[in-house]
């Protein structure tokens, strides 16, 4: 939903950038690259240490990268398998490290044992989701059904774990990570079901 609402939004503000570095000769790859390595780093940096909102700054700067280099393989016409391949597994890596920060956070000086184990759930339950649908394209079926998306995901983690910082009591983010996790879990049982029926049929 919010790629079908946000994505030209966004693809108007960050085209100008695209434009930019593809003239300087950048390539989406190195974008790409670059704006895994500022999310991961800034996830596995600021929130270990409490900086919740500074660290959420920090990593909502580099996930437009993500924006960034779609818009220039587009302009150069480089819309490859290697590119798509590339994009998609250092997405998981960023998500993976913005959820681990979390889970480091709370278990240590955070002291919520129930916001870790939440995004610790998430975290895990991230990972099958995609995994699902990828391994279900390996059989020549299609598994892109579910309730949770990335883009939900992200933006749901990054704006309750930043107001946190903020002074916002841990209850809401830890409601929000339960949600997430079940969201997760329920988009996972549908493409198991649709594969399923797939391959019955």
């Amino acid at each position: 939903m919010l790629n079908k609402y946000a994505r030209a939004f966004f693809a108007r503000l960050f085209m100008p950038l695209a434009q930019f570095l593809v003239r300087r000769g950048i390539s989406p790859d190195a974008v790409t690259v670059v704006g895994t390595v500022g999310v991961s780093a800034a996830a596995l940096v600021f929130y270990p240490l409490g900086q919740l909102f500074w660290g959420t700054i920090v990593i909502t700067l580099f996930v437009f990268s993500d924006v960034v280099d779609g818009l220039m393989a587009r302009a150069l016409d480089r819309r490859s398998e290697w590119g798509a391949f590339l994009d998609s597994t250092l997405d998981r890596v960023a998500d993976a490290c913005i959820f681990a920060g979390v889970v480091i956070w709370y278990f240590t000086g955070g002291v919520n044992p129930a916001i870790a184990v939440a995004a610790l759930f998430c975290l895990v339950l991230g990972s099958l989701v995609p995994y699902a649908r990828a391994r279900a394209e390996a059989i020549g079926a299609t598994a892109d059904v579910g309730i949770a998306e990335r883009s939900e995901r992200l933006v749901a983690v990054l704006v309750f774990t930043g107001f946190t910082g903020l002074g916002l009591p841990p209850v809401f983010l830890l409601v929000v990570l339960v949600l997430l996790a079940v969201a997760s879990a329920a988009t996972l049982g549908q493409r198991i079901h649709a594969v399923r029926r797939q391959t019955a049929a």
